[in-house]
């Protein structure tokens, strides 16, 4: 199996980067977490009719859309309640929006370029990060996709797979969770400033028959995630004494409700 040492030997010294896999290297084994006892990682209440048991199961794997957003958004709620977050192969992914979600930066790890090493980079954070996201530089073998996976199950570790053009839902997972039609909202014929995104968030597993969806803002005004509401409500009812009278007999606010 791909561990500890197997990073370090794929890290010579006229490596540049050398240097910075070692100080992760030191610093999970400094951090020896055991396996987790949870079965489920907590997701933000947006997405809680999404998955069966309203959060991420353990052990396992799930392809996930690759928006940065998207992979903030499934991270924020297991980093607030204390859970340590690893990035591997996302150099774009920016640390202020990572705090906008509610992520707390000194529980996360980023690895934005391993390029080829990055199945041994997620192999060995495996060992004592519960949450993962990782954007494959490559396809990985069968035999090392098994690996991995034994090893996502002997420690209660789940990893979210982004998908890469090509290679599509990665070999046993989970489930997918995948963003669709997003609508931006705040600009106008030339003026205006991005305020939110309003999009469509939706997940299947292998034990749902149909998937599920949400609508949300993703990101919302604040940057993080927030819940779309209904946009209209119901009207009351009129007096019977103002039924089938014409327009200048109905209270003003029913006359402007009634019109949109």
């Amino acid at each position: 199996m791909i561990g500890l040492d197997a990073l370090a030997s794929l890290s010579p010294a006229s490596d540049s980067r050398a240097g910075e896999v070692l100080r992760l290297r030191r610093e999970i084994s400094r951090m020896q977490r055991r396996r987790s006892e949870h079965t489920l990682l907590p997701l933000d209440p947006a997405f809680s009719a999404l998955l069966p048991e309203e959060g991420l199961q353990t052990g396992t794997s799930y392809t996930v859309s690759p928006s940065p957003s998207l992979v903030l958004a499934l991270l924020s709620a297991a980093s607030q309640k204390g859970h340590w977050c690893a990035v591997v192969g996302m150099p774009t992914l920016g640390v202020e929006a990572a705090a906008a979600f509610g992520i707390d930066l000194a529980r996360l790890i980023l690895v934005p370029d391993p390029r080829e090493r990055w199945l041994a980079a997620t192999s060995a954070l495996a060992e004592v990060v519960p949450l993962i996201v990782v954007h494959p530089a490559t396809r990985a073998r069968d035999a090392d996709v098994s690996r991995l996976s034994a090893r996502l199950r002997d420690r209660g570790c789940t990893l979210l797979v982004t998908e890469t053009p090509g290679t599509g839902r990665w070999p046993q997972s989970e489930g997918t969770i995948r963003l669709q039609d997003p609508h931006w909202h705040g600009l106008g014929a030339g003026w205006g400033l991005l305020s939110d995104c309003t999009v469509t968030v939706t997940a299947q597993t292998r034990h749902t028959s149909r998937p599920s969806s949400v609508q949300v803002r993703l990101p919302g005004g604040h940057g993080a995630v927030e819940t779309v509401g209904a946009e209209l409500t119901a009207l009351p009812a009129l007096p019977p004494e103002l039924v089938g009278q014409d327009d200048s007999a109905r209270p003003e606010l029913l006359r402007w409700a009634e019109a949109g």
